[in-house]
């Protein structure tokens, strides 16, 4: 079709992370009608992990516009704009408080976008919370057929309408198949910011990667990290492998390695992780993968979701050798779609969408789960976090919105920021060290 002949779609994403940005915007491509082109809103949720530019440069995800917001803001931008479709990717309070502040702002229009949401991987904790968190948007994704069924139990164990739980998969899968192995042999490890969350742990997984180097010279290992000391991403962390490395003299051909995941697994013949959805990307690509078992396989480390994977081994079967065989049954569960099956995997989101859109009369108001009457002792306090009363109009008191921040501000909320990853990365570890003498 013509490029002059397709129909531009509008498209906005609110993110509060370098993750999600990527998650939120693949998906927005992803869900789009095959023949139309997107005019694509990039909009970042100012806080913690708000990503830096370099952040934003390796997800390698580009957008028509981007720009940095508060939640009011957000909210008084999305009263005035008018967009197809609104793709929410944050954290569940982050979602819960975006809807009530959008029901809000488009109350009594019918004209406003499909409002789409839903989780940047694998699902291993706060399942109920996360998920009513999210209810109320037109669509909650979900990357696997799992995920779809443990979903939709949990909203009609409670209640609520189901009918929004549509199955996906994960929008960043992709690339060629493994074909065989490179020269060097290359051993990935693919670090996670919370995973573990203590110095013990997490030095005892940087010495056995770099035993694993020296005992196989004619390897090249790999330490894959999501982000440079003062950056934050999803999650908080506390203890970088770059400054736990400092005091450690590894091998020539040991290497800690930043950029797309993608364009490291292109030269993988060997992932090994905790939890890290980086496996998923791996199996979907067949490349060997491996969940650790050395600290246990524990929920807290989010290891326990791959039960039954066939991917569960220790460093020491990978020192000797050790290549796990994926369980085709499992993996065809969690939307992995190595089978063939990934270019079909959105059409049943772009078809609810299609219908959303063409719907006689428009939308109706959002309806989320949570109310001040369902939830009083728990919906305020999330949507005061962002600013928001409970009806999800702005508290008083709440940032300007009605102006682009000036110069000065700008500094502020810098300095600000970097007081604040600074608090995390050094005086809290000292603090709880000092609390444990």
């Amino acid at each position: 079709m013509p490029a002059s002949a397709k129909k531009t779609r509008r498209v906005a994403v609110l993110a509060d992370s370098d993750t999600r940005w990527k998650w939120g915007a693949l998906t927005a491509n992803r869900i789009a009608p095959e023949d139309s082109d997107i005019r694509l809103d990039g909009y970042l949720l100012r806080g913690r992990a708000t990503p830096t530019a370099r952040q934003l440069q390796e997800v390698g995800v580009h957008a028509d516009s981007l720009n940095e917001v508060t939640a009011v803001e957000f909210l008084r931008t999305m009263a005035k704009e008018q967009y197809d479709v609104l793709v929410l990717a944050l954290v569940g309070g982050g979602v819960q408080a975006m809807l009530h502040g959008l029901k809000r702002v488009w109350e009594g229009r019918s004209d406003r976008p499909v409002v789409v949401t839903g989780y940047v991987g694998v699902v291993y904790e706060k399942l109920a919370d996360g998920l009513l968190l999210r209810h109320g948007a037109d669509l909650v994704l979900a990357n696997s057929r799992q995920d779809a069924e443990r979903f939709r139990a949990v909203y009609e164990g409670v209640g609520a309408d189901a009918s929004s739980v549509t199955e996906v998969a994960l929008p960043f899968l992709g690339g060629e198949p493994y074909t065989g192995e490179h020269d060097p042999y290359t051993v990935v490890f693919a670090a996670q910011p919370s995973v573990p969350d203590n110095r013990k742990d997490r030095t005892y997984l940087l010495n056995r990667l770099i035993q694993h180097a020296r005992k196989h010279p004619e390897r090249e290992v790999l330490l894959k990290l999501r982000s440079k000391p003062g950056e934050h991403t999803t999650h908080i962390e506390e203890l970088p492998y770059q400054k736990l490395v400092q005091r450690l003299e590894p091998p020539a051909n040991f290497k800690l390695v930043y950029g797309n995941m993608g364009e490291v697994l292109d030269r993988t013949d060997l992932m090994v992780t905790i939890s890290s959805t980086a496996a998923l990307e791996s199996l979907h690509r067949r490349i060997p993968t491996v969940v650790l078992t050395d600290l246990g396989v524990r929920e807290v480390l989010g290891n326990h979701h791959f039960v039954g994977s066939g991917c569960l081994a220790s460093w020491d079967q990978l020192d000797e050798g050790h290549r796990p065989t994926p369980d085709e049954e499992w993996v065809s569960r969690q939307g992995v779609c190595a089978d063939g099956t990934y270019v079909t995997a959105f059409d049943p989101a772009r078809e609810r969408i299609a219908k959303l859109l063409g719907q006689p009369g428009g939308l109706p108001a959002l309806t989320p789960y949570y109310t001040p009457a369902t939830a009083p002792g728990y919906l305020p306090g999330i949507l005061a976090r962002h600013h928001l009363g409970p009806d999800g109009s702005p508290l008083p008191g709440a940032p300007a919105h009605d102006r682009e921040p000036g110069p000065v501000r700008q500094i502020v909320r810098r300095a600000a920021r970097g007081a604040y990853r600074h608090g995390v990365q050094r005086v809290a570890p000292v603090i709880r060290r000092m609390g444990e003498l």
